[in-house]
């Protein structure tokens, strides 16, 4: 009778070694359910992780004029702004931001609020007229006050102590300086500075009449896909009076917006919309997508 062959032993997991191997999988699932994978939050092309998902500070009930949530944090890590206005010499002011901690992000406008990011809007008479992002602005002549602020990515205004920082400078006939501040905009004045010719004492709610349109006109189109606007965006260079005609075409539903006319635009999916006006205020003028928070083209009248 054959001797049978005594069973080979089969080695032995360790206890260390299973808890290595489920360590493994634990970090592999993790890497698979962020960015590593299949993305859980949508990002916008160009931008990363924490641009996309990243936020900073604190949302505060308050809202400003314009219904912009304001951002708290603290004075030690707040910008800072300071602005300087000088006269045009074809009338009007041209508008220089020193900022502190901030810089201008107009890549990742309408992504998250990360510190020291985002873009800067311009009050003009109480009014919010257009945004900036860059240093440099202009505002057209017969406005009296001009305020700064600065805002982040998601459109909401970067705040201390529950006030917009923000920078405030009254116009006149000579450069005027702002000091760094961040308070709310002065509460207008029954007359205006002495600095201001008299001429300019009409009420700023008050525009003059619009002028006829001269010429046949400008018609700018423009179409959406995605986050790409074609063509590119850019400064249209219009004469004041003029008559210009948007036509819009993109691949959801939206709301044109043209800054500072308050002039507004249902847009379909895959129809073209149009809007026509006239330019009768000289500046710089930017239009957007409410929703998407693109910036189509920029309309620069003179």
């Amino acid at each position: 009778m054959t001797p049978r062959r005594p069973a080979t032993p089969r080695p032995a997991i360790s206890r260390a070694g299973a808890l290595l191997a489920a360590a493994a999988l634990t970090v592999a699932a993790l890497l698979l359910a962020g960015c590593g994978g299949r993305p859980t939050t949508h990002h916008r092309p160009g931008t990363s992780h924490q641009e996309a998902t990243g936020d900073s500070g604190t949302l505060l009930p308050a809202r400003d004029e314009s219904g912009h949530r304001l951002r708290e944090l603290p004075a030690a890590d707040a910008p800072t702004v300071r602005a300087e206005a000088r006269p045009d010499s074809e009338g009007g002011w041209n508008v220089h931001l020193t900022v502190e901690r901030f810089r201008f992000t107009p890549e990742s406008t309408g992504g998250a609020a990360l510190p020291g990011r985002g873009h800067a809007r311009l009050l003009v008479d109480g009014r919010e007229t257009t945004r900036l992002y860059g240093p440099w602005g202009y505002v057209p002549p017969g406005a009296h006050t001009l305020t700064v602020r600065l805002h982040a990515d998601d459109h909401t205004v970067w705040a201390v102590a529950g006030t917009p920082v923000q920078a405030t400078v009254r116009l006149g006939t000579t450069p005027s300086t702002s000091a760094p501040t961040a308070s709310a905009p002065a509460a207008p004045t029954s007359s205006a500075p002495a600095s201001v010719p008299a001429a300019s004492s009409t009420p700023a709610s008050s525009a003059p009449p619009s002028p006829p349109p001269t010429g046949p006109g400008r018609t700018v189109t423009l179409t959406i896909t995605g986050t790409t606007v074609q063509p590119p965006p850019s400064r249209i260079e219009l004469k004041k009076g003029e008559l210009l005609t948007l036509r819009v075409t993109g691949d959801r539903a939206d709301t044109l917006h043209v800054h500072g006319y308050d002039r507004e635009l249902p847009l379909s999916p895959g129809t073209t919309a149009t809007l026509t006006l006239t330019v009768d205020r000289t500046g710089l003028f930017e239009v957007e997508t409410h929703e998407s928070g693109l910036v189509l083209t920029q309309l620069v009248v003179r």
